[in-house]
């Protein structure tokens, strides 16, 4: 898969897109900040997401439209309400992709309607995002995978039959790059609901990039993400978590994101292949093993005994497992404490 410039595969570095959401607080300013601040993490992108409170739900004070939820961070909100704190302006959209651009970051964005994807294609987006919400909106993936453009689909309380529909649909509509993130719908999401054994399984039964969507605090889910075989990272950023806004308590700050983003390259080292033995690298550290000395000054003809031979370190000598087969063999020369024990000082 390739997003922009870049590759997106398990032998590249992990994409990690800053998702700025509602944290720019409605300022362009703040947003603008925002994607500077990105861009010094070391962030591959920016995303932003593309409604107004219309295009995503109904003006209304109906049940059906207030968050019930009491362990929600919106509990009491009417959707609507929220949805006009937390949209990002139309209008701020091409700014805020070109400041990205000025940076050489990626800036696509969550599509959640139609009007929304013949906006983003005006304004030249590179890749789709569909946010879990959406996962089960068919007609909506079939309208983004038409634009021929890389998807990145969330799969948060997906079934593998939803995903399994929302792949197919993409796939028959014309999307030849595809992801699937794993996400759990829940803000924050704690670790032990994050499932990341889901990851290899979802590559797998799936036949395409797989990621994860992490609304955990802290990096440290992302970074064993990686080690299932995650090749995209997104997690919510903000500037700080003190301005507040609707997504500000489980979103990263500056500092916290530039440790993600080195956190999971180095995980994505570390995956190497299978290998042992030591590699070119530690061929130094091979004098630290242990081995067999004489310890103590000897005679020619002397037997060898546990006083006058050890197992110590440096490793030049012959290999310990030696130590009892050596025990009662003459020694053929002179040798001093101190001596390798080699197979030439043995008769």
């Amino acid at each position: 898969m390739k997003i922009g410039n870049r590759n997106v595969g398990l032998e590249h570095r992990p994409y990690v897109i800053a998702e700025m959401s509602g944290n720019h607080n409605q300022s362009l300013d703040r947003a603008l900040e925002i994607v500077d601040a990105a861009a010094a993490t070391g962030a591959d992108a920016v995303k932003l997401q593309t409604y107004t409170a219309d295009t995503i739900t109904l003006d209304s004070d109906g049940p059906d439209f207030v968050i019930s939820d009491p362990a929600s961070l919106w509990a009491g909100r009417r959707l609507y309400d929220l949805y006009e704190e937390a949209h990002t302006p139309w209008e701020w959209h091409e700014p805020i992709m070109k400041r990205a651009q000025a940076h050489g970051m990626d800036c696509f964005s969550s599509a959640f309607d139609d009007t929304s994807v013949d906006f983003l294609e005006a304004l030249g987006v590179n890749a789709y995002k569909i946010a879990s919400f959406e996962c089960t909106d068919l007609p909506l993936i079939a309208k983004v995978a038409s634009t021929g453009k890389p998807m990145i689909i969330s799969t948060g309380m997906a079934t593998i039959a939803e995903i399994d529909d929302a792949v197919r649909t993409a796939r028959q509509n014309g999307c030849s790059e595809l992801a699937i993130l794993k996400c759990t719908s829940t803000y924050p999401a704690t670790p032990d609901n994050t499932n990341l054994r889901t990851i290899p399984h979802m590559r797998e039964a799936f036949g395409c990039e797989v990621g994860l969507s992490d609304h955990t605090m802290g990096c440290g889910v992302s970074v064993a993400a990686v080690a299932f075989g995650a090749t995209i990272i997104e997690k919510h950023f903000t500037l700080r978590r003190a301005d507040g806004g609707v997504d500000s308590t489980f979103s990263l700050e500056p500092e916290e994101f530039r440790q993600l983003v080195v956190e999971t390259e180095r995980s994505w080292q570390g995956l190497g292949g299978i290998s042992y033995g030591g590699s070119k690298a530690e061929e130094g550290s091979r004098a630290f093993r242990r081995s067999l000395y004489i310890t103590q000054d000897m005679k020619a003809g002397d037997v060898l005994t546990s006083d006058n031979m050890r197992i110590v370190r440096p490793g030049f000598g012959l290999d310990p497992k030696l130590y009892h087969t050596l025990l009662g063999k003459r020694v053929n020369r002179d040798a001093s404490r101190g001596d390798r024990v080699t197979w030439e000082l043995i008769s």
